[in-house]
């Protein structure tokens, strides 16, 4: 049991090794002398191969027959379908297995590999060939001579030759007949323990020398094949004399060693043998038997007298490691005895190891072609090593002599694959001679050697390779057509179609570049701008023409260098500055902007003035532009200049521009009043003249320009009653309503004439006066009443405050006290001056009339006198005059409001501080109405003006009062306020007084802000 277990491991663990290997058995039986195209077998299906679908397969699968060069193969297999089938060639079992009787050992080897390397295995077959009754048993030779002694008993045997058939089991020989035995002799068979059938001649009757010495018959031997197969021979048997004691050998059976390096002449056997017979009949003599073959009575030789076999010819233990001699000993009877000698031919290592190599891959004029391309473990042959000699002087080691790239895998028995066991590299490696060495394990061993030339072909696995892969030029602009650039170059490992470079411009390269593809000039076909572009980057490819084809790319870049070859170009042709007439000296006046296509020192621009350097100086770096003069648009509008725009180039380049500037207006000059040429002049506006009607005409001029020039007139006083209007624009001077009988006299009108100037407006106010009445009969006395006018002091109190219908009433009945008192002032005094009659009628006319001119009409007359029963006493002490005027600005900036307020004394303001609220100013202006300019005191927080009386005030700008001669100026006054009278209770109406000289105030009437 335990062997059985060993043997069992030892078949398994053979398997695993040759599974492991990639190397399979396969075994089939096939019949000898087979025709062409029989099928034996399938290894497709017969070693159940199946594709692993996830493993891609470099190529087909195939099947391919591996055998020596030169051999003629019994067996070829389909590469498609791996089936296997006969060739012309038959099958000789015979031939193949030449010497071999045992049905079960005579076989015939082939190798199939099955390709590609991914699913290699190596496949040994092995092909039992099956014997056919294809040859006739034939005896040694044709006569067969057997000689029988007279005296010889009956039923005594006699050896007979045996025939030879090379066929095996039941169509070798099976029967041997005896024909025309006479019934003298019959045959037996005798069968040997190693199945050999041995025929034996009978003697069935007594046989006399003297009747009958010679008796032929025919033996006949035939096989069990179907249809047998015999031959016979002729047997000739002598009767010969009685010699009744037949030798007899010492030993019958003898073996013996010898080496097979046994000399010639050396023994072999000393044979001995007896004989009881005396005399002639006791000579012995020894002879091989005809049953021996030929080969070893060629080697071996024994002595007929003495017995020794020694060897005649060298031994060699490979051809025949065994020999049996059969040794007859005669003393002249008819029946010799028989022994044997077996020779053992002992092995000496006098064979040096075979190498054979059979291709997988079939070589070209004895080189096999290898791509470099080839994966691992690439089968290339299949080595078989051998050795005749036996034991540890036929064991074979194989192996390479020294470092390659391939190996000697085993797969069997003295069998190796050679394969790749690494990569392979065309560049590095283009030849390998490989010398495969077999060795033997005797002492001292041998050796063997084979050359396998192996040549690696070239694949395009190397892409070519530029000497830069960054390509840098420069080139200065405008280049001719066609200049060389430079030589772009690269090299590929390869060689033959795949070292042959092409070169090729990439998509990104602009067209103005042109790359010979054979040489790899690289030229400009046109001229270049470097201000259109300075610097090209693209990309250049080399190809090789392989199959498929590599590339690589390199990246050039082209610097376009700069020439002067632009000048300095101004961003326009003409500049135009506008500045304000105030700009202070070496202000900034404006840019000069130039550019310069070119780089460098070439775009490096001065800038200069050519004419016009005394006005104006220029930053010649950055352009800008100063005055070195004060600018008065009055005087000088606009100032016109070259500039010139120089560049650093060593041949200098330069252009110029046009540079004007405009000097803006500033608001720096007030309107000047034309018409009225003087504040005392006046105009007569008849009482007939219907409303809408123009009695007069101011005009100012402004010496600035644009809106600062552009001027509106306003009427801010002396129109309590709204008589008259004037047109803001033309300062036209209309009647706004029917002249009444009140309405006449002299009208001071104070006229505003304002600019619309930014940021602040500026204004002068000038005085309008206007006589109503029909005729002017004493221009002297109405000259006298405008100078009158122009001395009485006219103050203005400006405030902000807001009029509430509340405070407006106070004021009125304020006002009408007071308008009631110097009515009946006035009355008193009229009817005195009718009662004296002291002035002729035309005097009292003219009397009326001044007064009409003195006092201001007010429309509030026929108020005062219905409220003249409610009126209550003033202060003896009360004096009235102008303080303030305060100019309010309204949202629209149009329109300007004028708020007067009133100071009354402070006896007036005790007495009525209980009853009346003068938290609220009633107004006396229209809203449009301006401020009195420079003859007002402010007493807010917005620009005001105090005239103070006979006291002129020095202009301030932006709030000015036209200067009309001195003489213009309206101050008015009286000795006492009991001696003048007035019946209107407009605070800017001068009333007439009796009293001769200047009006002396004797305090200032204090008002509070209503």
């Amino acid at each position: 049991m335990d062997l059985l277990s060993g043997t069992y491991l030892l078949a398994v663990l053979l398997a695993c090794i040759v599974f492991q290997s990639g190397a399979q058995e396969k075994n089939y039986t096939v019949r000898e002398e087979l025709p062409e195209n029989v099928l034996i077998g399938n290894l497709l299906k017969d070693l159940n191969l199946t594709l692993d679908p996830d493993v891609p397969l470099s190529s087909p699968l195939q099947f391919k027959l591996v055998y020596k060069t030169g051999d003629v193969p019994l067996v070829r297999v389909e590469e498609n379908t791996g089936e296997i089938f006969t060739t012309a060639n038959r099958i000789d079992r015979e031939k193949l297995c030449s010497g071999i009787f045992s049905e079960n050992r005579c076989f015939y080897e082939v190798e199939v590999a099955v390709l590609p390397d991914e699913v290699f295995r190596l496949v040994k077959i092995r092909f039992l060939i099956e014997d056919i009754n294809d040859n006739a048993p034939l005896f040694p030779s044709t006569v067969i001579n057997i000689s029988i002694p007279e005296n010889t008993a009956i039923n005594s045997r006699y050896s007979v030759p045996s025939a030879i058939d090379p066929d095996i089991g039941v169509n070798g020989i099976q029967h041997y007949e005896l024909l025309k035995g006479q019934n003298v002799f019959g045959l037996d068979i005798i069968e040997t323990p190693e199945g050999d059938k041995w025929p034996q001649l009978i003697v069935q009757q007594i046989l006399d020398r003297e009747q009958k010495d010679t008796y032929v018959m025919k033996i006949k031997v035939e096989d069990g094949g179907s249809p047998p197969r015999s031959s016979t021979a002729i047997l000739q048997v002598t009767v010969t004399d009685v010699n009744d004691n037949r030798p007899v050998f010492k030993e019958n059976d003898i073996e013996v060693s010898i080496p097979e390096n046994a000399p010639v002449g050396t023994s072999v056997s000393q044979l001995h043998a007896t004989d009881a017979d005396l005399g002639s009949n006791a000579q012995i003599h020894f002879y091989f038997s005809n049953q021996i073959s030929s080969l070893a009575k060629r080697l071996f030789a024994i002595d007929n007298a003495t017995g020794l076999i020694t060897i005649r010819e060298p031994l060699d233990r490979e051809e025949s490691p065994v020999h049996k001699l059969t040794i007859l000993a005669s003393d002249g009877s008819s029946t010799p005895s028989r022994a044997t000698v077996t020779v053992n031919v002992t092995d000496i290592n006098d064979n040096v190891p075979s190498i054979d190599t059979r291709y997988i891959i079939n070589p070209v004029n004895g080189t096999v072609l290898l791509s470099e391309k080839a994966p691992l473990n690439t089968k290339i042959a299949l080595i078989t090593v051998m050795d005749k000699d036996a034991d540890l002087n036929g064991k074979v080691t194989c192996f390479t002599d020294h470092d390659v790239p391939f190996r000697l895998k085993p797969v069997f028995d003295n069998q190796f694959l050679l394969e790749t066991a690494t990569f392979l590299d065309y560049e590095a490696t283009r030849e390998y001679a490989i010398k495969i060495v077999a060795s033997d394990s005797g002492k001292p061993p041998l050796n063997q050697s084979a050359m396998l030339l192996i040549k690696i072909k070239d694949e395009n696995d190397n892409a070519p390779v530029f000497t830069q892969p960054i390509i840098g030029l420069s080139i200065p602009e405008n280049n001719a057509p066609g200049t060389q650039l430079t030589k772009i170059s690269a090299t590929d490992a390869d060689s033959g179609r795949n070292a042959e470079i092409s070169y090729i411009l990439g998509s990104d390269a602009p067209p103005i570049f042109n790359l010979d593809r054979r040489t790899g000039i690289l030229t400009a076909v046109r001229k270049l701008d470097r201000e259109k572009q300075d610097r090209y980057s693209f990309t250049v490819l080399a190809k090789d023409n392989g199959m498929p084809p590599l590339q690589t790319n390199a990246t050039v870049t082209v610097s376009v260098l700069d020439q002067n070859d632009n000048s300095p170009a101004f961003t326009h042709n003409e500049y135009n500055f506008y500045v304000p007439e105030n700009l202070p000296m070496y202000g900034t006046v404006g840019l000069i902007t130039v550019t310069d296509a070119d780089s460098g020192e070439n775009a490096a621009v001065t800038l200069s003035i050519l004419n016009g350097r005394d006005n104006f100086i220029i930053d010649p770096l950055t352009g800008v532009i100063r005055p070195n003069i004060t600018f008065d648009r009055e005087q000088q509008g606009s100032y016109t200049f070259q500039v010139k725009a120089v560049d650093g180039g060593r041949l200098q380049r330069s252009s110029t521009a046009k540079v004007t500037i405009n000097v803006v207006d500033v608001n720096d000059n007030r309107p000047v009043f034309v018409i009225p040429s003087s504040n005392y002049s006046y105009e007569l506006v008849p009482t007939s003249s219907s409303p809408g009607s123009v009695v007069t005409k101011v005009f100012a001029v402004d010496n600035d320009t644009g809106m600062n020039a552009e001027l509106r007139y306003s009427i801010i006083g002396g129109n309590s009653r709204g008589l008259f209007t004037i047109d803001q624009l033309t300062g036209n001077i209309t009647l706004k309503e029917k002249v009444i009988t009140s309405d006449h006299g002299l009208h001071r009108l104070v006229i505003k004439v304002n600019d619309l100037g930014q940021p602040e407006s500026l204004y002068t106010i000038a005085l309008v006066h206007l006589f109503v009445n029909e005729t002017v009969t004493n221009s002297s006395y109405v000259q006298e009443l405008v100078r009158r006018n122009m001395e009485t002091p006219v103050g203005q109190n400006i405030g902000d405050g807001e009029i509430t219908p509340q405070t407006n009433d106070y004021v009125k009945i304020i006002i009408a006290i007071i308008a009631g008192t110097m009515t009946v002032i006035l009355v008193i005094f009229v009817t005195a001056l009718v009662r004296c009659r002291q002035t002729p009628r035309h005097k009292v006319v003219q009397k009326n009339k001044q007064s009409g001119e003195w006092v201001s009409p007010n429309q509030e007359n026929r108020q005062i006198k219905k409220k003249k029963k409610k009126k209550k006493r003033s202060p003896k002490s009360l004096l009235l005059n102008f303080v303030t005027i305060e100019e309010s600005k309204p949202d629209d900036p149009g329109h300007e409001h004028i708020n007067g307020t009133l100071d009354i004394p402070v006896e007036l303001e005790e007495q009525t501080m209980g009853k009346y609220n003068w938290a609220t100013t009633p107004t006396t202006f229209k809203p449009d109405s301006p401020d009195l300019a420079k003859h007002y005191k402010s007493a807010s927080p917005q620009p005001t003006f105090q005239i103070k009386p006979e006291t002129p005030v020095p202009p301030k700008k932006h709030h000015v009062i036209q200067e009309l001669p001195l003489d213009n100026t309206f101050v008015v006054g009286c000795d006492s306020l009991s001696k003048c009278s007035s019946s209107s209770s407009d605070p800017y109406s001068v009333s007439e007084c009796s009293c001769q000289g200047g009006f002396k105030t004797p305090g200032p009437i204090h008002t509070r802000q209503l």
